[in-house]
């Protein structure tokens, strides 16, 4: 009897839900619209602002502006149609800050170490057994030990397991028992 109903059970939750996800209304067309908001860190402080308009064919525009960390103002106007997205900068963006002495030195002797572990790959691409990592004995130690420990897991899991499904199968035969008797009662009388 349970068996059943938890097979029925399966049966309602797994049955083909797909024509739940076929739409049968088409999306509205694009409307207009228009927005625009200024905001900052604090009351009274703009250090940003956007405004877009749409003309309700699938063609933004907009701009934007906010003020970068060294204080810039930097805008930009974009439109973004069926083509893509088109941001036109006002200014371009900061040339990157040049390397320091030290900062350079660190690249070429990073660049120069890289360029020594290619060549000796190149020359040797597969390892030699002395250079492949070993386990240490605490390492072997620990895993032996770990082993162990999921074997006597694994053996209390699979005790539990047996044991419950003894007593579900009790249970059955206990209702099966009872359902007989019940059956039975009416012809005893």
């Amino acid at each position: 009897m349970l068996v059943w109903v938890l097979m029925s059970s399966v049966v309602l939750v797994a049955g083909d839900v797909s024509h739940l996800l076929e739409t049968s209304t088409l999306p509205p067309p694009p409307r207009p619209y228009a927005f625009s908001y200024t905001a900052g860190r604090f009351p009274g402080h703009t250090d940003r602002q956007h405004a877009e308009v749409s003309d309700g064919s699938g063609v933004v525009r907009g701009t934007f502006s906010y003020v970068d960390p060294r204080q810039k103002v930097r805008t930009v106007d974009y439109v973004a149609d069926r083509e893509g997205f088109h941001p036109v900068l006002s200014d371009a963006p900061p040339d990157h800050p040049s390397d320091s002495e030290s900062v350079a030195r660190a690249k070429d002797r990073h660049f120069q170490l890289y360029a020594k572990i290619a060549e000796e790959h190149a020359q040797h691409p597969h390892p030699d057994e002395t250079s492949v990592p070993r386990q240490s004995e605490a390492v072997a130690a620990a895993t032996a030990k770990h082993a162990q420990l999921f074997r006597v897991i694994a053996e209390q899991h699979a005790r539990i397991a047996a044991e419950r499904d003894e007593q579900e199968r009790q249970q059955e035969l206990e209702g099966l028992r009872e359902e007989e008797r019940q059956h039975l009662q009416p012809l005893a009388l």
